[in-house]
């Protein structure tokens, strides 16, 4: 009912009905509707990081595209899994869309710690030279490629293009954005553009050190 209509508009009378359950249940097992609510959110998180979990990828010997690529495959895992029941998307997008009380708090525990490992692995990429504005811009980017699928099925169907539905296709799915996103890193070492402030994005012998870093990421 939640994932349906959405916390404001999904009633408690509505949500015991389809659960063919007494209105008092609601109260007497999770305190309110706020609470129930929450209870489903953490239920789909705890769910998707039970079954997905993300490595530390912290052992010297896994390069930064290794780290890109689990990264990138487990957050699609999480979710597209064809495995998971359809509900759980479709209540995370309406919370992205429509946040809650709960979005603070889910932020801080679910989502910084994928965006700090995220950036981390993008820096060590690039480099410290990079700002950290355009690392977040850069982060933004490859994250950007995977909620595509997720917040845009709708449009993805009209257009006749193909969604991954099965764990092979995610894992296709999972190396284009890699290779993309190598790419797009290795592009904005070269980058000679300047910014609006008049200054380019790296000095030469700047984007001599992180062009290193990215081929070394790129093995």
């Amino acid at each position: 009912e939640f994932a349906d209509k959405g916390f404001h508009a999904a009633t408690v009378r509505q949500i015991c009905s389809r659960a063919k359950a007494n209105v008092a249940a609601v109260k007497y097992h999770f305190g309110g509707k706020e609470q129930l609510y929450a209870a489903a959110l953490d239920f789909w998180k705890d769910a998707a990081t039970l079954k997905h979990p993300l490595p530390r990828g912290d052992a010297a010997s896994t390069s930064p595209r290794q780290k890109l690529r689990v990264f990138v495959r487990t957050v699609l895992m999480r979710m597209l899994d064809p495995g998971r029941p359809t509900w759980h998307g479709k209540l995370m997008a309406r919370e992205m869309a429509e946040p809650t009380g709960y979005i603070e708090g889910h932020v801080q525990k679910f989502i910084k710690p994928m965006s700090d490992r995220l950036l981390s692995i993008l820096r060590e990429t690039l480099g410290n030279e990079v700002p950290e504005p355009q690392l977040r811009l850069a982060a933004a980017s490859v994250i950007g490629q995977a909620l595509f699928y997720v917040h845009c099925s709708a449009v993805i169907e009209r257009l006749h293009w193909k969604s991954p539905a099965t764990p092979a296709e995610i894992e296709q799915l999972a190396d284009h954005i890699v290779r993309f996103s190598l790419a797009g890193l290795r592009a904005m070492e070269t980058d000679e553009t300047p910014h609006a402030n008049g200054k380019r994005p790296l000095a030469k012998k700047q984007q001599r050190i992180a062009r290193a870093r990215t081929r070394e990421a790129s093995r």
